[in-house]
């Protein structure tokens, strides 16, 4: 086997890996994308004969990639136009059975990291989600193992502090995407309210390219508020449920278009969350996927 066949077997073992380190990173398809190529040409060029452990040398690649470009991601980010939501990945049913996995690319999840600084959120999710090693961690983000100690302690409090309480069942999840269903198909808003938890925000991501709340709306009567005023266009949407990052999500479409993604963050059985990402830049990649139906 020449040593470009041996990079390209390594590359395509450890590529699913690589690609969710980087969108847990960067909370975009596409940049993890990039990312990926990036690693790979920085992988060709690398002598397999001094590498120990090809996974840890992958991943410390993508890392520092990830790491560079979220950096220069969250300037742009300062401009943004109204909510900043993640892309929408859309994920197989083996995501949504590891329950961890699922729980770190959950939107709620990806919103709680995003309050992180970037070298804090690279040690987090390198430590708490895939279990590097200090040292590897170390050589990923160019600090030493002691200093990644401090940030991934400090980045583990930051975490807490706002994560989701508990960890949320696929079923719950369904159960409440369900009733909204069914407000929308009957009208009958009263059964969505009572899902709705009284601290629930509404987040709409349409960046500054389509309609969209530019500022969150909080709390049961303002979003019930928001529904109600909805409702009537909503009657002429039709509906799919898949899997987005890892949790039960609806594809929406309005008149023959596919125009969001709505998923929901629940807490002891309540909508706490609710977030829709309208910006059509983040659902180019799940356009072809899209079958809609009422």
């Amino acid at each position: 086997m020449t040593g470009t066949d041996q990079a390209t077997e390594a590359f395509v073992a450890h590529r699913n890996l690589l690609f969710t380190v980087a969108y847990e990173l960067l909370g975009s398809a596409a940049d993890a994308e990039d990312v990926l190529q990036e690693t790979w040409l920085k992988w060709v060029g690398v002598d397999l004969g001094t590498v120990r452990d090809h996974r840890a040398y992958l991943v410390r690649i993508a890392s520092r990639q990830a790491l560079g470009r979220l950096r220069t991601l969250g300037r742009r980010r300062e401009s943004y136009v109204g909510p900043w939501l993640p892309e929408p990945l859309l994920t197989t049913p083996d995501v949504a059975e590891d329950v961890e996995l699922a729980d770190s690319v959950s939107m709620a999840m990806m919103l709680v990291l995003e309050t992180l600084k970037p070298t804090e959120r690279a040690v987090f999710v390198l430590r708490e989600v895939f279990g590097l090693e200090y040292d590897e961690i170390a050589e990923a983000v160019d600090k030493k193992p002691a200093a990644v100690r401090q940030i991934a302690h400090r980045a583990r409090e930051h975490v807490a502090a706002r994560r989701p309480r508990g960890t949320v069942s696929s079923d719950e999840t369904r159960d409440a995407i369900e009733a909204f269903q069914r407000a929308v198909n009957t009208g009958d808003l009263q059964s969505l309210v009572d899902v709705l938890a009284p601290d629930v925000v509404f987040l709409a991501d349409g960046g500054g390219v389509v309609q969209a709340f530019p500022e969150p709306i909080v709390g049961i009567d303002q979003v019930a508020s928001l529904l109600g005023a909805g409702l009537s266009r909503l009657a002429t949407t039709r509906t799919r449920l898949t899997q987005i990052n890892g949790q039960p999500a609806l594809l929406l479409g309005i008149e023959g278009e596919f125009d969001s993604v709505m998923a929901l963050r629940v807490e002891d059985g309540l909508i706490s969350g609710m977030y829709v990402v309208r910006n059509p830049h983040k659902l180019s990649g799940l356009e072809q996927e899209v079958t809609l139906s009422r």
